[in-house]
């Protein structure tokens, strides 16, 4: 590979290289480092930097294997994480003035497994206004004058732009999966539960998922494997055995999948565009898709989410709320106040349709691999006002099952049309494995 084009070598392709001594941990992470210079002044996509800190880890890296030290799967691989992910050795701030100059005594569970894996952990990324809806500084690398998306708008904008091969992101409604549509890259939230939250900043129990963003999902599947496991700050993982993501995603599927095409319940809000692509899709698809509409039992999925997610958060935030509120931007001011109305009877409520909901779907994953439905409303909104609309995320966020974005289509103005596919609660290796099946069909049809 070409000296100047290293910050486009995979994750995958720079371990391999790395650990057979035909590249240096130093040397991908100058070629990203390089890219940053090169790109971020229009992009934007870094909240805290230090390109020194970055290398000494990369040396550090590199004298292991020099050494002969055991080395992890990610050895020397550059990768970004947002900025409520807390770092031990760097700033978390949050996004918000009322956590400025923040500095944590521990890693986030998530950014220590990386570690051990052997990351390079190159620096943060911007995230909107306490991972909700304001907007941080981030520029969609396609056309700055468009939305990355919200709230890992860093993240996905810093993996599409070259800077990292993998980066952190969360999601509590669409905040994985719609900047990984915005921005063209393959986004994952994972099972909820799946990947620790020990150390990230806490929205909603219920609701909120650790996920990655790559720029393949051989990458995917790397970043995934390191990740998953038991943690005692986290109430909702276990102690499971090691998923083999890698092995899983790389296997051809026993039986050819089947798609089940669900519009879901924020179709009317898909624009034309995006139904017409749709249209297009499963039509490629052919025999292999079926249209199924959503269960009864969603029907009001969008509303039970808000109810959980406004109330959890305005608990979680109450001390923002109580001290800094006239700091916070008017929507999360919003967004809080209504939380701190919602009855327990609703909350309670609103909760117990989870397990109905799925119950539901497990009828349609018994004729099908995975769902396919739309990323989002259509392509990155014009204007970085506002992150663009992540109603097409949140009955899969609610339901905690495995999604991933797939960069598999364009809209007319030239920007990726995202394509979101969802799997079964728990069957997270079988969806990356339907995926590279969707991928492939699409590409050779």
């Amino acid at each position: 590979m070409n000296v100047s084009q290293r910050n486009w070598i995979s994750a995958t392709d720079a371990a391999r290289a790395i650990r057979a001594g035909e590249l240096s941990a130093e040397q991908v992470t100058e070629a990203c480092l390089a890219r940053v210079r090169e790109v971020d002044g229009e992009v934007q996509a870094w909240a805290y930097l230090d390109p020194e800190h970055a290398l000494a880890q990369a040396r550090e890296r590199d004298a292991a294997r020099r050494e002969g030290q055991a080395i992890g799967s990610l050895h020397g691989v550059p990768v970004a994480v947002k900025d409520i992910f807390d770092t031990e050795d760097m700033p978390t701030e949050d996004g918000t003035p009322l956590h400025a100059g923040r500095t944590p005594r521990h890693d986030a569970t998530a950014v220590a497994m990386l570690r051990a894996a052997g990351a390079v952990i190159l620096g943060k990324t911007v995230t909107t206004e306490l991972a909700t809806y304001s907007p941080g500084k981030t520029r969609n690398p396609h056309s700055p004058a468009h939305t990355p998306g919200g709230s890992s708008s860093g993240s996905a904008a810093a993996v599409a732009a070259g800077m990292v091969p993998l980066a952190l992101g969360s999601q509590t409604n669409g905040s994985v999966i719609r900047p990984a549509a915005f921005c063209g890259v393959y986004g994952f939230k994972p099972t909820h539960g799946l990947i620790p939250r020990g150390g990230v900043l806490k929205l909603s129990r219920t609701l909120d998922h650790v996920g990655v963003f790559a720029r393949s999902l051989e990458d995917v599947a790397l970043a995934a494997e390191q990740l998953v496991g038991n943690d005692p700050l986290d109430p909702d993982t276990r102690v499971r055995a090691r998923i083999p993501f890698v092995t899983t995603a790389a296997e051809e599927p026993p039986l050819t999948p089947m798609l089940a095409f669900v519009k879901g319940p924020a179709w009317d809000r898909a624009e034309e565009e995006t139904k017409e692509a749709f249209a297009e899709l499963t039509t490629a698809l052919g025999d292999r898709s079926f249209e199924v509409d959503t269960p009864d039992s969603a029907r009001l999925a969008l509303d039970w989410h808000r109810t959980i997610m406004e109330a959890e958060m305005a608990a979680n935030l109450d001390r923002e709320w109580e001290k800094g509120r006239d700091r916070l931007s008017d929507s999360l001011r919003a967004q809080l106040a209504r939380g701190r109305e919602v009855t327990a009877l609703d909350y309670q409520l609103a909760r117990a349709r989870i397990p109905l909901i799925n119950e539901g779907f497990d009828e349609i994953f018994e004729r099908c691999d995975a769902i396919v439905t739309p990323a989002a409303a259509g392509t990155a909104p014009k204007g970085i006002e506002s992150t663009g609309d992540p109603a097409f995320c949140t009955l899969w966020t609610l339901c905690g099952m495995p999604a991933l974005s797939l960069p598999l289509m364009q809209g007319e103005n030239g920007l990726p049309l995202g394509v979101q596919l969802v799997g079964r609660r728990g069957d997270d290796a079988r969806l990356l494995r339907t995926a590279r099946w969707v991928v492939g069909r699409i590409a050779s049809g």
